[in-house]
């Protein structure tokens, strides 16, 4: 598995990406990446700020979003398009119209007591292309629970393979993340990697080293659970990917439609408080 040709080949563009070369290359390198993929600049340093390709992706806001107060309202956790949603039926959702997946096994066995919870649930993909700012940020305030780490290839997550290749969510390497809201809602937050660099980071777990060589699956449950507020870092890709949530029933209700175009810190939905 971790052989595969897209983690090697992601391996070899992560280093790349990660070299720092002499400032006018570097510059270069930066402006292209800015005018080839349609960069909007507005709200970052500027491109020949950055030192690699790597920081360039993983730039930081110069000014975030004020945040939405209100306790059940849920944010975007990213700049992203949502390519599905809806409500997960006999544990299967959409990776994208007409094409299915196992929610069960997107989560992974170790999760297996919260299989009939998320039955009936609401679940929604975001997209983060190339272009997109990179960083994640928590929907709403959550206790973090535990954390399930799966290695897996590193396909692309494009449209044309989203609608060609079944299972790719499964299939890629992922982080599932397992939070309570604060009306006691469970939720699954899915990272999911895809080609080129193949990195995922995880603010407050060091131990998440997503495409190495020796990767090997672990679960953490943690004793005390983490608290995360509304809107806060969380961590980033190293290169465009996915975002998959999926809700206990009757937990959230959300106000998009597929294929909108969403910012980190814009309301798509409210949770229940019940």
């Amino acid at each position: 598995m971790r052989n595969h040709y897209t983690s090697i080949i992601s391996r070899v563009f992560g280093k790349f990406a990660s070299k720092e070369f002499p400032k006018t290359i570097q510059n270069i390198i930066n402006n292209s990446y800015v005018k080839l993929m349609g960069l909007d600049m507005r709200n970052f340093a500027p491109a020949n700020s950055y030192k690699s390709l790597k920081d360039l992706f993983i730039r930081e806001l110069k000014k975030e979003p004020i945040i939405d107060a209100r306790i059940t309202s849920v944010i975007s956790p990213c700049d992203a398009k949502i390519i599905d949603y809806g409500v997960i039926k006999n544990n299967q959702a959409y990776q994208i119209k007409g094409m299915e997946y196992n929610t069960n096994e997107l989560i992974g066995e170790e999760y297996s007591d919260n299989f009939t919870l998320i039955e009936g649930g609401e679940y929604i993909n975001f997209y983060l292309s190339p272009k997109d700012y990179h960083r994640y940020h928590m929907p709403f305030d959550v206790k973090v629970l535990s954390l399930l780490y799966i290695p897996g290839k590193l396909y692309p997550v494009n449209m044309p393979l989203l609608k060609s290749k079944k299972n790719l969510y499964i299939e890629n390497e992922r982080v599932v993340i397992e939070v309570l809201d604060r009306f006691n809602h469970r939720h699954f937050i899915v990272l999911v990697g895809a080609l080129n660099v193949g990195k995922m980071v995880v603010t407050f777990e060091p131990k998440v080293k997503t495409n190495t060589k020796d990767a090997k699956r672990f679960f953490i449950k943690y004793q005390e659970p983490k608290i995360l507020k509304k809107g806060e870092l969380f961590g980033w890709f190293e290169m465009g990917s996915t975002i998959v949530m999926l809700s206990q029933k009757d937990a959230i209700k959300y106000s998009v439609e597929i294929g909108n175009k969403v910012s980190f810190g814009d309301v798509i939905g409210e949770l229940n408080e019940y």
